[in-house]
């Protein structure tokens, strides 16, 4: 029984899991395009070259074939792109949603679920500030163009990689959309 005590502090001794589900799809939606009167699903299904394509605009891999995309409409006026994404942190994937204009600008970005035990400094208004109005042509580099934030590290470059991608996704696979056509 000499071990008895041990075993007693052990769940005092590993850090609690936060594993936190903040946003739905519908309530990012409406937290990110809040006067839409429709946001309508358009699944984009990339192709090889695409996805090269994409790489080679963002320095970040596109890793999935499919990403999940809604186009926002107030009153049949199309307003912006809704698309949701996973990063990984340092363990776990962040789910995080990002609203862009017509343009390409970043209009919103929120931090949907995050399962890491640290790190979840990246859900703070002033850090998700940082994106907006930011396009293609911006600068992304972390702990000069995005602030740091020191716990996390990962997290931070992670999701910021990935809002990097998705103006690269828009640029390459969205741009037949906002004229009317279907992605391609």
């Amino acid at each position: 029984m000499r071990y008895a005590p041990i075993i007693a502090l052990a769940p005092f001794m590993v850090p609690a899991v936060q594993a936190n589900q903040y946003f739905t799809t519908e309530q990012a939606q409406k937290a990110l395009f809040p006067s839409a009167t429709s946001v309508l699903a358009t699944p984009v299904k990339l192709s090889g070259d695409q996805r090269s394509q994409i790489e080679a605009l963002s320095d970040v891999r596109q890793r999935w074939k499919e990403q999940p995309v809604w186009r926002a409409e107030k009153d049949g006026v199309f307003q912006g792109w809704y698309i949701e994404d996973r990063v990984i942190g340092k363990h776990e994937f962040i789910r995080y949603a990002v609203a862009l204009s017509p343009e390409g600008r970043v209009l919103g970005i929120e931090i949907m679920e995050y399962l890491e035990t640290y790190g979840d400094q990246v859900r703070q208004a002033d850090w998700r500030g940082q994106f907006l109005g930011r396009t293609t042509q911006s600068g992304f580099k972390l702990g000069e163009d995005i602030r740091n934030i020191s716990g996390a590290t990962l997290s931070c470059r992670n999701v910021t990689n990935g809002v990097k991608r998705l103006l690269a996704l828009q640029q390459v696979a969205l741009t037949a959309s906002e004229r009317g056509a279907q992605p391609k």
